[in-house]
């Protein structure tokens, strides 16, 4: 992963320049190493390659020089994914990524890994959802309204779905210094 990631990273700095909120592509072709003993993707495959995704994402808008600037790097708060179809060995497929909004603490992004369907119009093999934070590299956490300040103005129609907003809230840890014993039920 660290060399797609490199490699990424380079073909990323003479990709098309994107708006702050415009949807992001972003190729790749599944590797040997991709593959689990079921000769598919393994699923943890995905999650890896939305990061590359995310990065490219960010370093084509623009957002990763501004973060970079004032010291700023991404962390996932939480994700998940559905898949509806295998990747195999040799398949070209891209990401699409987006940043759907924000709410109080964190920004929300969505990616779909999009193969040709049988007409040719793109189709989603999987759809994976990303809830992540900004940290500051001298410490704390980059507010929402920091953010926002930083980028410029957010488009009106950015919105996240009620239910990625409940499943956040259900599916969140404690804060870092509070208390989260292993405890089975």
């Amino acid at each position: 992963m660290l060399w797609r990631t490199l490699l990424h990273s380079l073909v990323s700095r003479f990709g098309p320049r994107l708006g702050h909120y415009d949807v992001a592509r972003t190729r790749f072709i599944t590797l040997p190493t991709d593959q689990d003993i079921l000769r598919h993707m393994n699923n943890g495959v995905y999650l890896s390659i939305m990061d590359i995704a995310r990065f490219d994402l960010l370093h084509r808008t623009g957002i990763w020089a501004i973060f970079l600037k004032r010291g700023w790097y991404p962390v996932v708060v939480s994700e998940t994914i559905s898949f509806r179809k295998s990747l195999t060995l040799g398949q070209k497929f891209t990401v699409e990524s987006r940043i759907l909004g924000f709410d109080a603490k964190a920004v929300y992004v969505e990616q779909r890994f999009v193969r040709p369907g049988a007409d040719g119009s793109p189709e989603v093999y999987a759809q994976g959802f990303i809830r992540g934070r900004f940290l500051k590299r001298t410490g704390g956490v980059v507010t929402i309204d920091e953010l926002v300040e930083a980028v410029g103005t957010v488009p009106e129609d950015l919105s996240v779905p009620a239910w990625l907003l409940d499943w956040s809230t259900d599916v969140a840890m404690p804060a870092t210094r509070a208390p989260a014993p292993s405890v089975w039920a």
